[in-house]
């Protein structure tokens, strides 16, 4: 039999094929990653593995070993030139590679800069693989002038890095604040305290004009006429799901890949899971960018190739590191209407409603705040917002209300 062909060797394609052997799938697995390397973490890269804290090998989610003991063929550096739904074909570096079934944990591309502003000049530099931040490494020096495209969350972790390695920074933010798409003005306010005080310029409300330099980036002009000097520019700007085997080979697209409530693609025998998957969510569709949601969604996959019939209904979370402070994320907040904000000593947590809904919480370096937050939510239970203000209750109390 051709067996299982998992496209994408990220956090999504590794979970998902250690599950089918897990889950005892005897068939032939294939796993195939356009990187030289095995599966790897992302998170870390923008952060201890910028600072030099961690090597490349501890970044591997498991020794290459594993997959050659597990049965599991790991191709690295390859190229998928397409799919043939049809023959059940995978077009690999010009060789056709049958399937029974086939997974897509293709992932997300990082949005870059355009040509036309300068993007494509040396020095300006993208986060999402373990290339990006080996080409930018050399750059990240003492005393050296850094420009950040993007407020975001991989922008931040980029800023706080760069600060604690005593570079001078300024991140740009083209909205009228940083973390607007996925935050609350309360955390935005606090995550920009914490970047002025530890040196970092955060200018907000303007945009990039264009980069300047001859061959390499010496510049950035703003949209309000000022001039940056750079050494180097980060470009976080967001990512856009890997979508181009899936769309060549017909499936429907929809803010990524659309699949079914158990992963399937608009073709049964194709599956879908991780950033650049789409599933149905409260009556819409929601595409989730995370290594929970990557290891979970892969996971159910597996689960549903192998004739399960679970539906996937998650209660999202994510978490971000930026100098000595750990920001939890639980749930989602689109379409609160409040904030309730509560006090700890030396932490902080920012509780989204929805009426009388709970939706989200955000958590500072309180991980009771979150470890409580995500235990209502993935309940369905709403605690009162007169309880959560009260810095002297007891946050456990709210589980047992």
């Amino acid at each position: 039999m051709a067996g299982i062909v998992v496209i994408g060797a990220g956090q999504a394609g590794a979970s998902l094929v250690a599950r089918l052997r897990m889950k005892g799938y005897a068939g032939a697995i294939t796993l195939i990653g356009a990187e030289g390397v095995p599966p790897y973490q992302r998170p870390p890269l923008s952060k201890g593995y910028l600072l030099g804290d961690l090597s490349a090998e501890r970044l591997f989610l498991r020794p290459e070993s594993f997959y050659a003991d597990q049965g599991i063929v790991l191709r690295m550096g390859a190229v998928v030139d397409g799919i043939d739904p049809a023959r059940q074909e995978v077009s690999l570096d010009g060789a056709a590679l049958p399937y029974d079934q086939l997974a897509l944990t293709t992932g997300a591309r990082p949005r870059r800069l355009p040509a036309a502003i300068g993007g494509d000049l040396a020095g300006v530099h993208v986060l999402r693989g373990l290339a990006d931040v080996d080409a930018m490494a050399p750059e990240v020096a003492p005393g050296r002038r850094v420009v950040i495209v993007g407020g975001g969350y991989i922008g931040l972790e980029a800023a706080a890095v760069a600060a604690k390695r005593g570079l001078d920074v300024t991140v740009v933010e083209l909205a009228p604040r940083i973390l607007q798409r996925v935050a609350a003005a309360e955390t935005s306010d606090y995550m920009r305290a914490l970047h002025i005080a530890h040196g970092v310029r955060v200018l907000e409300g303007v945009g990039l004009e264009r980069l300047s330099g001859e061959g390499h980036v010496t510049g950035a002009r703003l949209s309000d006429g000022r001039e940056l000097p750079a050494d180097f520019v980060i470009v976080g700007v967001g990512v856009m799901p890997d979508t181009a085997l899936a769309g060549d080979a017909g499936l429907y697209l929809d803010n990524g890949i659309a699949t079914d409530a158990q992963g399937r693609t608009s073709d049964p025998r194709i599956w879908a899971a991780g950033d650049c998957a789409s599933f149905p969510s409260h009556g819409g569709r929601l595409r989730l960018e995370s290594v929970q949601n990557a290891i979970d969604q892969a996971e159910l996959v597996a689960d549903n190739m192998l004739d399960g019939a679970r539906d996937y209904a998650p209660v999202p979370w994510f978490w971000s590191d930026q100098y000595d402070l750990k920001l939890q994320i639980a749930g989602l907040n689109t379409g609160y209407d409040r904030v309730v904000v509560r006090d700890a000593p030396g932490a902080r947590s920012h509780w989204y409603f929805k009426g009388d809904g709970l939706l989200a919480v955000d958590a500072m370096n309180d991980p009771r705040a979150y470890m409580v937050g995500k235990r209502l939510l993935e309940a369905g239970r709403s605690p009162s917002a007169g309880a959560v203000a009260d810095a002297g209750s007891d946050l456990k109390a709210l589980l047992r209300a």
